[in-house]
């Protein structure tokens, strides 16, 4: 795991990557042009402006801080999020990824520092020290970002995406969009573009990746691993229910029409003040921030890797909408098949879970919460004794806080926290952060199906352990991939040749 702070933005560097439209730079910053009062993606296909006139901030917020507007053209706001926010382990990288959440908006800025532990002065200095704007600009930032979905793929009157979107009047939202997108809230809904028709009450909207990125074998892993009631596969589409803030809500994810990198996501949300909390959960479930450059730089230099990562560019890690959730599923699947975990699991859910007003096909449950679970008799989901203490130990501990697990959450302590539970172990540690906490580099120790495939390359647990970090959580997917090839959608190489010993 790491624990860095970034470099200040390199301006060569930077200018280098807009000379060329390189879009793997889109969400690491954006470039803004002082003779137009505008900022883009480093990919915008507009010309080229003249080094002297530019300048580069690691987010929109803090563009929008220093008077710039956003590129229609380009759309910088929709550009993928920065890789390093799930890189990263320090309080700067925990922050961000509890704005996304939708942090500030329900418990405002005292609420997102009593989360991570600090005062609000302190967390205040920190954020901007770094990113030139505090945590309300960077909320600002996002809510705009909410009100242009909505503004875009809904026909909401326009006083209820204001309030959807977090913001506390009409005049507030309508002075926030001109001022971030150079446009009253009504030419934006005039000059809609790339929006899908739906069915009534749900939302429909595209959420990028960074190519390469293939969209079917994430949600095939998600749907090999659907639990009745909860999820759903119909061999295209992924669907289950998310519980978020204000309600539960339903989502149905299908690859981009257009095969680009994305996934095309239909949302039935109870509350609309949730869409933004929505999509930063399916983000992070789809691993859409990633940076696969980076990771298959690393991956392929190692010569067992190479033909791996060579057949499968940029594969991602699927994770979970909900780390607590991952969690409880983890300690349901230790030492059974994938079906067995699917059938416990989905008997939990029906005996715990929260029932949906009505049904959505098959979905009928969200699953259950920390507190709900520690209260309930499992008797009748066919658990050993022993499992039964451990789901209840775990549950009362995340219902009690003893354990955290949001998007805030210091994974260290995290996984120091959930081996103080009787009954789960290292590999069950490993796996929420994972798949439930997006760390980017962690090692399954004693992972059966990992075992195999080092076993086909010549290698041991204990040599591969740090062999391929800072990216282990992606070496250990194209390992799985060896093992398990039913679960992936591109067909793994003939066996690659054996792993020299590491130093």
């Amino acid at each position: 795991m790491l624990d860095v702070v970034s470099e200040p933005l390199d301006h060569e560097r930077c200018y280098r990557a807009v000379a060329s439209r390189d879009a793997r730079f889109d969400g690491w910053f954006v470039t803004a042009v002082r003779t137009t009062g505008i900022y883009c993606r480093p990919s915008c296909p507009a010309r080229t402006p003249l080094a002297r006139n530019v300048s580069f901030f690691s987010t929109a917020a803090a563009a929008q801080g220093a008077g710039y507007r956003a590129c229609r053209r380009c759309r910088p706001d929709a550009a993928p999020g920065s890789p390093q926010w799930d890189v990263r382990a320090d309080v700067v990288a925990r922050a961000m990824r509890l704005i996304a959440d939708g942090e500030v908006e329900r418990s405002g800025v005292p609420g997102l520092a009593a989360r991570l532990g600090y005062s609000e002065r302190q967390l205040h200095r920190l954020v901007v020290g770094e990113l030139g704007v505090g945590p309300l600009a960077l909320a600002r930032a996002q809510r705009a970002q909410t009100a242009r979905v909505l503004i875009e793929t809904t026909g909401l009157p326009m006083a209820d995406v204001a309030f959807a979107a977090g913001f506390a009047s009409i005049r507030q939202f309508n002075d926030t969009v001109r001022d971030v997108f150079a446009a009253t809230p009504g030419e934006l809904r005039r000059s809609r573009r790339g929006t899908h028709g739906g069915p009534p009450g749900w939302l429909t909207l595209r959420l990028a990746a960074r190519a390469p990125y293939a969209a079917d074998e994430v949600l095939l892993f998600l749907g090999a691993h659907a639990v009745p009631g909860l999820e759903e596969w119909d061999g295209t589409t992924f669907s289950r229910v998310l519980d978020l803030p204000h309600g539960p809500a339903v989502v149905r994810l299908s690859p981009a029409p257009d095969g680009g990198a994305g996934v095309t996501a239909g949302l039935l949300l109870t509350e609309l003040r949730d869409l933004g909390a929505a999509v930063s959960r399916c983000r992070r479930m789809l691993d859409l921030d990633a940076d696969p450059t980076a990771v298959d730089a690393v991956l392929a230099a190692d010569p067992a890797l190479a033909p791996v990562v060579a057949a499968a560019p940029g594969r991602r890690v699927p994770g979970s909408p909900d780390a607590e959730e991952l969690a409880v599923r983890a300690v349901l699947g230790q030492q059974v098949s994938v079906a067995g975990a699917r059938t416990l699991t989905a008997r939990l859910v029906a005996a715990a879970g929260t029932p949906l007003a009505e049904p959505v096909g098959t979905l009928t449950h969200a699953f259950p919460r920390p507190a709900a679970l520690a209260a309930a008799d499992l008797g009748t989901v066919g658990l050993t004794g022993a499992r039964r203490r451990t789901v209840h130990a775990l549950a009362a501990a995340l219902a009690d806080g003893a354990i955290t697990l949001g998007p805030g959450a210091e994974r260290a302590g995290a996984a120091r926290a959930l081996l103080a539970v009787p009954g789960i172990g290292p590999w069950t540690a490993a796996l929420v952060g994972l798949r439930g906490l997006a760390d980017p580099d962690v090692w399954l120790p004693g992972d059966l199906a990992l075992r195999r495939s080092l076993t086909a390359l010549g290698s041991t647990d204990a040599d591969a352990a740090g062999r391929w970090r800072p990216w282990s959580s992606y070496a250990v997917l194209h390992l799985w991939a060896l093992a398990a090839p039913a679960l992936f959608t591109r067909p793994a190489p003939p066996t690659p040749p054996a792993l020299p010993r590491s130093a």
